[in-house]
């Protein structure tokens, strides 16, 4: 069997189609080498090894029909442990639901199986979604296969760690401020946010429901456009969910790039560590010498943000986890009146970022304060959104840095949260104007840590976003 940490899902369908390995074979082998590795990274929760066998030899009893497998059929795939697995504990990286066990399959989950992919298990993540560095998971923190002392980001990082470590093929995350692309951008592969609604979220966790999209982590754009290209679609359990048609992705990114527009927003590029914004710069180069157009363009009201942003997602956050009592699912603590429970229950089970936010976003909530803090947040969000559709009435697509710097080291920025905070400052603005963002590996620092370059994109156009992805990466993007 070819080495599997760098298997692609063409290669996975051209070694079935050939004979060269059965999916059982596959996925058996995947599994021992995910959990071999795994006391690495501490990138996965849960494995389903009974789940994953079942789906395998279904897709072998299709190649032996002669029948079509399906997009991803064989292919090995992890979830983000806030996407709903029916009979796989589902924790949210959250003691209050360590025993969990969903009966019923979140909706892009549902459509991974219909398209035959091998679900090897649940990974790591920060509490109920909540961080930048995957260290508040009360299951310990992720750590980055690139460099094993620092972070993966977060709050996807265990699902990008998996695909940078060669346990998973592809994986899914969700992002509602950065938790795919900045993880991506962290470990060295490619992650997709794709448009508000254009995923279903029936059966995601909920964080901040106005923000939350699920979207894909590869090694390669094509890779990447194929798992979105399996989730993506209306649903009618997700009244959020779109009617927009989905594009045939693998044949718009292959158009060539001469003579696009590019559009560099000024205000990304103040606060970059050196060498990322060199990086960034390079890639631009790259883009230029396809022949694309690079403009300079602003976007006026990134500055507000980050306080927009937060005073948004911990107001949603704190309406979302006020379900989490101990009366129902979750784990409960014992107490002598039902009042004293709900506090003990969540003063035990939840962390503390998990605290904080529930905390700012009562605040924010609560009477007197409405008006001050999240109407007006909304209201910011409005004109970033109308920064974006600006911009990209002038451009084709917008290039800018993920992160102002690389993976920084465990526990270097636990104690200050408004540190934490801000290494999301270049992508909370693509979930606030709910447009289709990713990140693409755009070379290594000098002390060998990745560097993702980021692309946006109007709304339900992802396909440009590929297309340029696809152009840079073809072109080999930054060494």
């Amino acid at each position: 069997m070819e080495n599997i940490a760098s298997l692609t899902i063409a290669q996975v369908k051209e070694g079935l189609r050939a004979k060269n390995f059965s999916a059982v074979e596959l996925t058996r082998e995947a599994l021992r080498f995910a959990e071999s590795e795994n006391a690495k990274t501490n990138a996965y929760l849960t494995f389903s090894p009974e789940l994953a066998e079942a789906a395998a030899v279904a897709v072998d009893a299709k190649i032996a029909r002669g029948e079509h497998t399906g997009l991803l059929g064989g292919v090995p795939v992890a979830v983000k442990d806030v996407l709903s697995t029916k009979g796989v504990r589902t924790t949210c990286g959250s003691r209050m639901l360590e025993k969990y066990v969903p009966a019923y399959d979140a909706t892009a989950v549902a459509k991974l199986k219909a398209s035959g992919a091998i679900i090897l298990g649940k990974a790591n993540c920060d509490e109920f979604a909540m961080g930048s560095s995957n260290e508040n998971s009360a299951f310990g923190p992720v750590r980055n296969p690139v460099a094993l002392d620092r972070v993966p980001g977060g709050s996807s990082g265990g699902s990008a760690a998996v695909v940078s470590q060669g346990t998973a093929v592809v994986s899914l995350g969700s992002d509602t401020g950065g938790s795919i692309r900045q993880p991506a951008s962290f470990c060295g592969v490619v992650g997709v946010t794709p448009t508000y609604g254009r995923v279903s979220r029936y059966g995601l966790v909920a964080f901040a429901s106005s923000l939350d999209h699920v979207g894909p982590f590869a090694r390669t754009v094509s890779d990447a456009a194929l798992v979105l290209e399996a989730i993506a679609g209306r649903d009618e359990l997700d009244a959020t969910s779109a009617f927009a048609p989905v594009d045939d992705y693998q044949t718009e990114m292959r158009k060539p790039v001469k003579g696009m527009k590019i559009g560099i927003p000024k205000e990304y590029f103040e606060g970059l560590e050196a060498e990322t914004g060199d990086k960034i710069h390079a890639g631009l180069d790259v883009l230029r010498k396809l022949g694309c157009e690079i403009k300079e363009v602003s976007l006026p009201h990134t500055p507000y943000a980050i306080s927009c942003y937060y005073i948004i997602c911990t107001a949603e956050a704190s309406s979302n986890l006020a379900r989490y009592d101990g009366v129902r699912y979750t784990a409960r603590a014992e107490a002598a009146t039902l009042t004293e429970m709900y506090a003990k229950t969540r003063g035990e089970f939840f962390g503390m970022e998990c605290k904080r936010r529930i905390m700012l976003g009562t605040y924010v909530l609560s009477h007197g304060y409405y008006d001050a803090y999240y109407l007006k947040a909304q209201k910011v969000r409005t004109l970033i959104a109308g920064d974006f559709s600006n911009a990209l009435h002038e451009v084709d697509a917008l290039v800018a840095p993920v992160s102002p710097f690389p993976a920084f080291k465990i526990g270097e920025k636990m104690a200050d949260p408004m540190q934490m905070y801000l290494s999301d400052i270049y992508t909370i603005t693509g979930d606030l104007a709910g447009i289709p963002c990713m990140s693409v590996p755009c070379g290594n620092t000098t002390q060998g840590l990745p560097v993702g370059m980021q692309i946006f994109s109007g709304h339900f156009r992802e396909s440009t976003m590929f297309r340029v992805a696809y152009a840079f990466e073809q072109a080999g993007g930054v060494a």
